[in-house]
Order: C-alpha cells, then sequence, then structure tokens
C-alpha cells in the first residue's frame, strides 16, 4: 500500500512535466503568469482565496500548490501556497465543526484508521496532526474536515497543518517551477542536453524527497496509531 501511494505521488509530478511538453497548458497558464507578474497584488489575492475555496469544496491541494510555482515561481508561490493551504484547511475544519458535523462523522467514522487518528487527537493533537499532514496516509481535504470532528483544539490544529504541509507545499512548487521551466525550453531554439539534464536531476530528487518525508511520517503516525484503539471521539474541545 505506501509502495503505490508514493507510485501515486510520483506519477502525479511527472504528469505536470508531461503536460509541460506535450500540451497546451503551457500557453495557457503562461497568459495567467504573465497576468500575475503585471498585477502582483491581486494575482496573490485571487489564488489564496480561490486555494481557500477549493479547500472547502474538497479541490485536491495539489492541483493549487502545483499551479503556484508554474504562476509565481518557488519563492512567491510557495508563500501564497502555504497561506493558501493552511486558510483552506482551517475554513474546511470550520465549515465540518460548525456547520458539517453529523455529515463528517457519518464518513470520517466509517475508516477503523481515522477513528484510531481521532482517538490519537485526545492525547497529543499537536503531534498527531503533525505527523498526519507529512504523511500521505490521509488525503489533504479529508483530513480537513475529519480532523473537525476530533479533540484536537483549533490552534493546534492550524499550526501542526501549517509546519506538516510546509515541506511538502515547498516540494510541490518547486515541480511546478520545474514544468514552467520546461515550458521556457521548449521556446528556446536549441536548447542544450544539458539543460534538460539539470531539469531532470531537480525533479528526480524531488520526487526522491517526496518518498522519503512521506515514509518517515507514515512510518512514526502507524506506530502511534497502533497504541491507539480505534475508539469514537469523545467530542472537540
Amino acid at each position: 500500500m505506501k509502495a503505490r501511494r508514493i507510485a501515486l505521488a510520483a506519477l502525479l509530478l511527472a504528469a505536470v512535466v508531461a503536460a509541460a511538453l506535450g500540451l497546451p497548458i503551457a500557453s495557457w497558464v503562461a497568459t495567467a503568469a504573465e497576468w500575475a507578474q503585471q498585477h502582483r497584488a491581486a494575482a496573490s489575492a485571487l489564488f489564496v482565496g480561490g486555494y481557500v475555496v477549493a479547500a472547502v469544496f474538497l479541490v485536491p491541494g495539489a492541483i493549487m500548490t502545483l499551479a503556484a510555482g508554474f504562476v509565481f515561481g518557488l519563492p512567491l508561490g510557495a508563500a501564497l501556497a502555504s497561506a493558501g493551504s493552511v486558510l483552506g484547511a482551517a475554513a474546511a475544519f470550520a465549515v465540518g465543526r460548525v456547520v458539517a458535523r453529523d455529515w463528517v462523522a457519518r464518513r470520517a467514522l466509517a475508516s477503523p484508521r481515522f477513528r484510531a487518528l481521532a482517538a490519537a487527537t485526545h492525547r497529543d493533537g499537536f503531534s498527531i496532526v503533525l505527523l498526519a499532514r507529512l504523511s500521505p496516509l490521509i488525503p489533504y481535504t479529508f483530513l480537513n474536515y475529519g480532523l473537525s470532528i476530533t479533540a484536537v483544539r483549533f490552534k493546534d490544529y492550524v499550526l501542526a497543518s501549517w509546519i506538516g504541509m510546509l515541506p511538502v507545499t515547498v516540494i510541490y512548487v518547486y515541480t511546478g517551477s520545474l514544468a514552467k521551466s520546461l515550458a521556457t525550453l521548449k521556446s528556446v531554439r536549441a536548447p542544450s542536453w544539458t539543460a534538460y539534464a539539470l531539469v531532470a536531476i531537480g525533479f528526480a530528487a524531488t520526487v526522491a524527497l517526496t518518498a522519503l518525508i512521506a515514509r518517515r511520517a507514515t512510518s512514526a503516525l502507524r506506530e502511534r496509531l497502533a497504541a491507539e484503539p480505534p475508539s469514537l471521539p469523545g467530542g472537540a474541545q
């Protein structure tokens, strides 16, 4: 199961590069990137707002994070994607805890793995959220809503989510920026093999780092959950 999840993550990253090389998505996003460069403040606000809306409506966060790298580049893209992912996670958490608690509970508590995670938040909510964010064991959108019915405190949830999502956010934004680099190389009449090799090495290192973070966090999270009985959460604080 773990190998399959890592393989799926690698395929997702590869698909982004393939899209940059073979599909007109590069020209589409290039137009958005040009507009973003000319209207930096408006584009940044629109992106963060769009990320929040996407999180509430269960759109996978990886899509938005990769787009941040393509449109804004690494430094600004990482900052915007981090802000958007945390605000989106907080918004979905609030919706799940205040508005849609029964709906979330019916779906989340059907999973024994999630019931163990919910029970573990009674003892150490911050660490459990941190490990869950670092691991692909439970997807971003599911965690946003699922954790809303656990005992984790909102401030611990937000801080642990921000710290736990930051490494993978930077990795995905970097991957998006690589896709933009490949699109730029295509516009060059005769790009050297060295340029392609450097991009390929960067991409391979990104996949390897993603797999390493995911493996270690997943192992630690499974050890913590194995010590917890899969009981129902006793309610949020």
